[in-house]
């Protein structure tokens, strides 16, 4: 049985996860969706990128899990790629979803070259939180209106720490057993980091025609994805 421990980007909590979940378990698997410290729920507990890996490294070690599929969406692509690596060989595979994905020493708005100082402003004209998006800033994303409205409604400011605080990682990304999900309508290409990371034989490229929030607008194929990769060796 795999165990899939799922975790959403910025502004999101586990609850982006509820109509992946319930697939995943009727296919016979074990699935936990993560809120990382900060954020939904969690709202109020300091947090920076160093907790959010803890996030994710302590749900596996605290329920015992093993054949731990690591799923991260977005932001949550750097501290689940870091938490990857530490969970040693209770990981089977880490999935990206449409993400970042971390680099030794670069945080997530290292790689903004024309955004960074406005994520930076932002964070800084809000006592440390990056704002959610509004509705507008969803449009083209292959989502309904009622999709953006549950999205926009559910969101919360996003620890500004998180977001500059550098990754930290012992050995290459590449040689984790990895799939990268691209979603099209977010862009039809990886970024080139993703590229070099692809030409590891240990990673995979999937494309899904949708938007960069799959969970909402096409979360059965996304489930049935994740359930194709959780079968992936290597």
């Amino acid at each position: 049985m795999t165990e899939f421990v799922l975790v959403a980007g910025a502004w999101l909590g586990s609850w982006a996860w509820d109509e992946v979940v319930p697939e995943l378990r009727a296919a016979g698997h074990g699935a936990r969706a993560v809120t990382l410290s900060g954020l939904a729920e969690k709202q109020g507990v300091p947090a920076g990128q160093r907790r959010h890996v803890r996030d994710i490294v302590d749900v596996v070690e605290r329920n015992g899990l093993r054949d731990v599929v690591l799923v991260g969406h977005s932001y949550a692509g750097i501290p689940t790629g870091q938490a990857a690596e530490l969970i040693g060989d209770r990981l089977a595979r880490v999935v990206f979803v449409d993400s970042s994905v971390p680099a030794d020493g670069e945080s997530f708005v290292s790689g903004w070259p024309d955004g960074r100082a406005m994520v930076e402003g932002a964070i800084a004209g809000t006592g440390g939180f990056w704002p959610p998006l509004t509705a507008p800033d969803y449009a083209g994303q292959g989502l309904t209106d009622e999709q953006i409205t549950r999205i926009v409604t559910g969101s919360t400011p996003h620890p500004g720490a998180s977001l500059t605080e550098p990754a930290e990682l012992s050995r290459p990304l590449g040689e984790l057993p990895a799939t990268y999900i691209k979603c099209l309508l977010d862009g039809a290409e990886p970024g080139p980091d993703v590229a070099a990371l692809l030409t590891s034989d240990r990673w995979r490229l999937v494309e899904m025609d949708t938007g960069h929030w799959p969970m909402f607008s096409q979360p059965h194929e996304l489930a049935r994805v994740l359930l194709t990769e959780a079968a992936t060796t290597g």
